[in-house]
């Protein structure tokens, strides 16, 4: 990570609940204060302009997230850095959070919209949280510590000596542990979310403290309670204390209110907003207390400003281990309300009267455990480097001590189920190894959850997990790769249930080649229609995937699936059945890319043979379409010249223009046949009753008997050149060039992937349909032959058939060759009859 440029800044304002800091009431530290702006106009004219009815409670607001994220992560190979991705994410997520709170308040949806939308926002919000907690921490752990390590080596520890501020100014700088801390601790406060919790002081103005006390006080005769009520008889902030008497009643429950109401302000980080609440009720005693815990120091002792010979302002207490003991005592006393209790326990260190107060939520409690030790930690720094002596802390807080682990496994065994289950939940369990920087724990987690079942998973979930991985992968945290692809392929699934090319594209991009075969060629099956498919070869290439195997595999795994048949099962003869069809369209795939004719050769022939063998010759016609009329043409092309195409396509080559042969032959013949049987009928002639009528009737009917006598010799001469055209196009199937009818021509070597291309069952496939064709398109020969009266041809069917040349004999079995011979002495018999010899010619004596 060191040569990638990040972008740096300072890190001012980090550290100011332990420092003296009283800045702005947000106080989440540089790392975390990420921009969420939004446009609320544009949101809602969106939301006037959706006049549409509200079906998907809010669904397709949410899933805007998928291109969204998408547009962010395309965006980074523009120079946009990984910290900045994040802080994209994040705003994106903000911007459907917006949207979402805006249309629960227009009220879309009804009741149960209003449901499903606030468990949209729950999960956002908690996505939200987690991506500026990863920001956050790993900002510091990639950058700031690694900037910081030369300077480390050259510091021999701490500085002795210094004034309080600049002891934990300098530890913080050292420590990467405590600054870690201290970073979640920002980020649960920048987080906090009081939830349905009214504001404990809504029906308050600013009034005199203790007013109701006062009052009765000075008039005892007319107080509410009576004589017999006893309450303090002091105004000092000691006095129910030191007297055990209550307050006013009214004045008892203000004061709940306003202790509340502080510790909720303290809890959120916004200390300087919980004194001037003090100072708006009229508490000033109570934000003077708050401003004790404040590091110590005195400007006026350094030699830069000593010469001024002007005395600056000394800042913090100067007595703070004093008031670091007091408010110990406090928080660790009975005698007071739990949130003052747990106020004094924030500053002192007091875990007890935190968990006392905040048993019920694992943030909650994650915070209360993190400023504990972050303070005993302060502390002992000071002791241990400031030149003073100072008042001992009980026991008990020194023993409070725990590491990041011990808190998280006293978290998950917490009395509270609430916390217990947020604990194990995957947000939980994501946020605590994100903490702990154990990312291939929490990798093998996110394996688990995917392996386990990915239809529990929602495509939301998915999309989280993935991006956090490919972020983990971009900073160098993956240790598994394989591990980290299978949360990324999951979510790829869920993208192929969407159906939107570019994004699944993009996202499979990033795994290994096996895997982007594999997922992407099973979403090309789903794609039926020509221009989607055109969009997602585009994606693919501009994704930078291996098209050709991808679409090589497509084919494949669709040609070869096996698919029970329909309800109505098999078409009749003459149709396509869907799965068939679906077979043949899917070539389309092979023939976007023009380096791709050979692959689109070898599984259309693949095809061929498969519908050959099965007697579809409809699906075979349709299979035959699917390949450019001039694929020879641009195979020559594509290879430069006819001796440089490789033997595959080559071989290729010849078996479809054997095809193309064999489908001309029996094309022709069926036309021949369908003439053959067509012969022009002979009209009718009527037997007229009148004699009148009689030369009428005759002249129709010999105009009737010549027009027939016509359209016979017409006939009869289409007849007579489709028999010739066709014997000649069958002729061609016997006498195929090159060794003949699906016999490969020679080649040099077989190609070198021939053992994946099952090389040898492909001949096999070949020399079996040899085997049944040949002898038909034989048979369909001497039918034309015999049938328009070429009975030496017939005759010399025979000698081709049982040349050496070709060898066809060999592909008949005993059966086949006696059912030809017998149609051949036929034939033999009709010349014997027509006073030939046998083989046709004249007999001569």
């Amino acid at each position: 990570m060191a040569d990638s440029p990040f972008p740096r800044s300072s890190r001012s304002g980090l550290l100011r609940t332990t420092l003296n800091s009283s800045m702005a009431p947000q106080n989440l530290s540089h790392s975390l204060l990420i921009l969420e702006k939004s446009n609320a106009e544009q949101n809602e004219r969106s939301l006037m302009e959706d006049t549409g009815d509200d079906l998907d409670r809010g669904k397709s607001r949410m899933d805007v997230l998928f291109p969204q994220f998408f547009d962010v992560l395309q965006a980074q190979g523009n120079g946009q850095e990984a910290f900045e991705v994040i802080q994209s994410l994040t705003q994106v997520c903000r911007g459907v959070v917006e949207q979402l709170e805006l249309e629960i308040d227009h009220g879309m949806g009804g009741e149960q919209g209003a449901r499903e939308r606030e468990s949209m926002l729950t999960w956002l919000r908690q996505e939200i949280n987690t991506w500026r907690l990863l920001h956050a921490l790993f900002y510091d752990r990639i950058l700031l510590q690694t900037d910081r390590q030369a300077d480390d080596e050259m510091q021999d520890g701490p500085t002795l000596g210094g004034s309080e501020k600049e002891v934990i100014q300098q530890l913080y700088a050292l420590n990467a542990t405590l600054r870690e801390y201290q970073l979640v601790v920002d980020w649960l406060e920048a987080c906090y979310d009081r939830g349905e919790q009214q504001n404990p002081l809504h029906a308050h103005d600013r009034m005199m403290a203790w007013e109701n006390t006062l009052f009765q006080l000075e008039n005892l005769q007319g107080a509410a309670f009576g004589k017999g009520h006893k309450i303090v008889t002091r105004l000092d902030p000691d006095a129910p204390v030191r007297e055990k008497r209550p307050l006013h009643a009214l004045d008892e429950e203000d004061n709940l209110r306003l202790s509340r109401a502080i510790f909720e302000l303290i809890r959120a980080g916004r200390v300087y907003d919980g004194l001037k609440l003090c100072k708006h009720f009229g508490q000033t005693w109570r934000a003077a207390i708050l401003e004790g815990w404040r590091l110590h120091e005195d400007p006026n002792f350094e030699q830069n400003v000593s010469v001024l010979h002007e005395k600056l302002p000394i800042e913090g207490n100067p007595r703070r281990d004093i008031w670091k003991r007091c408010a110990w005592m406090l928080a660790d006393s009975k005698n007071y309300d739990e949130y003052s209790r747990a106020t004094a326990g924030v500053f002192s260190g007091h875990l007890g009267s935190l968990k006392t107060l905040l048993h019920s939520n694992w943030h909650d409690l994650l915070w209360a455990h993190l400023k504990v030790q972050i303070d005993i930690r302060v502390e002992s720094e000071i002791r241990g480097c400031c030149l003073k002596n100072y008042q001992p802390m009980p026991d008990d807080y020194w023993n409070g001590r725990m590491t990041m682990e011990q808190i998280f496994e006293e978290l998950n065994v917490a009395k509270d189920a609430s916390v217990r289950d947020f604990a194990q939940s995957q947000l939980g369990i994501i946020q605590r190894h994100l903490i702990l920087d154990t990312c291939g724990e929490l990798i093998q987690h996110m394996v688990r959850w995917v392996e386990k079942d990915t239809s529990q998973q929602s495509p939301h979930q998915l999309r989280f997990m993935a991006h956090i991985v490919l972020f983990l992968r971009q900073i160098g945290r993956v240790e598994q790769e394989r591990q980290a692809e299978k949360i990324v392929a999951a979510y790829v699934e869920a993208l192929i249930a969407r159906g939107e090319p570019q994004l699944i594209a993009y996202y499979t991009a990033s795994l290994s080649n096996p895997l982007q075969v594999q997922l992407y060629s099973r979403f090309l099956e789903q794609v039926e229609q020509k221009r989607p498919r055109e969009l997602a070869v585009d994606a693919a290439l501009q994704a930078g995937l291996d098209v050709e195997q991808i679409t090589r595999v497509t084919v494949q795994n669709i040609r070869l699936a096996h698919q029970p048949l329909g309800e109505f099962g098999e078409p009749q003869s003459g149709e396509i059945s869907a799965i068939d069809q679906r077979k043949i369209s899917a070539l389309e795939w092979l023939i976007h890319l023009p380096e791709q004719r050979g692959e689109l050769l070898w599984q259309a022939n693949a095809m061929i043979r498969t519908y050959l063998a099965s007697s579809k010759v409809e699906c075979m016609r349709q299979t035959f379409r699917m390949v450019p009329a001039d694929i020879v043409q641009q195979l020559v092309s594509l290879y430069g010249s006819v001796d440089n195409i490789p033997p595959r396509e080559e071989c290729c080559l010849k078996e479809y223009l054997c095809y193309k042969a064999y489908l001309s032959g029996v094309d022709s013949f069926v036309e021949w046949n369908r003439l053959q049987q067509n012969r022009p009928k002979k009209p009718q002639t009527s037997h007229a009753a009148s004699s009148q009528d009689n030369f009428t009737e005759r002249m129709a009917s010999e105009r009737k008997e010549q027009a027939h006598r016509s359209e016979v010799v017409r006939w009869e001469h289409k007849v007579k050149e489709q028999a010739k055209q066709t014997i000649e196009l069958l002729y061609n199937v016997l006498m195929f060039p090159d060794k003949g009818w699906l016999v490969d021509p020679f080649i040099a070597k077989l190609p070198e992937n021939a053992v994946q291309l099952n090389w040898d069952h492909r001949l096999l496939q070949m020399e079996k349909l040899r085997s049944i064709c040949i002898p038909e398109i034989a048979l369909f020969l001497n039918e034309v032959m015999f049938k328009s009266g070429d009975f030496a041809g017939c005759v010399r069917l025979a000698d081709e058939i049982s040349s050496e040349n070709r060898q066809l004999y060999k592909v008949y079995t005993k059966h086949k060759l006696a059912e030809l011979l017998a149609k051949i002495a036929d034939a033999s018999l009709e010349l014997l009859n027509s006073k030939l010899d046998p083989w046709g010619y004249p007999i001569t004596t």
